[in-house]
């Protein structure tokens, strides 16, 4: 099983850049991972706030999406429901990303349809881990 998924993410990572939108308001924490993850092959784009979520999600039609839970203009939980609710958008992972350490937090955020949950300060490598992982099951 081990060599079959790492075949499949060896296929998955050499074939093609894959896309991931950031919603993030803290600017060094949205530059940070932007350059973290252009840095590791992906192509990213990134929100300051939800505002134009659903139409950015439109534009850039990303693979993933790294999501903050506490935003400026709009509360993430709602964003993470809003998803599920549209066919075209359900099927894109969702990777929390938020300061709410609480187990209740990620509790409500899985039920609400993520797929992972990270306390700041992350670790940018368990991220990236994490990331893949959910790119090779999205595409196998």
């Amino acid at each position: 099983m081990t060599v079959h998924l790492l075949k499949k993410y060896q296929q998955f990572h050499c074939h093609s850049l894959k896309r991931i939108l950031i919603v993030e308001d803290n600017d060094i924490n949205r530059m940070l991972l932007s350059d973290y993850l252009s840095y590791s092959g992906y192509t990213v784009q990134s929100l300051a706030n939800g505002s134009f979520f659903f139409i950015k999600i439109q534009q850039f039609q990303p693979d993933l999406i790294l999501l903050d839970l506490k935003l400026p203009d709009v509360d993430g939980y709602s964003l993470l429901q809003q998803i599920q609710q549209q066919p075209a958008f359900a099927k894109i992972p969702v990777i929390v990303v938020s300061g709410f350490a609480f187990k209740s937090d990620q509790e409500r955020a899985v039920e609400l349809g993520a797929c992972g949950y990270f306390v700041k300060p992350i670790n940018l490598n368990e991220l990236l881990r994490k990331i893949s992982e959910e790119l090779v099951i999205k595409y196998m």
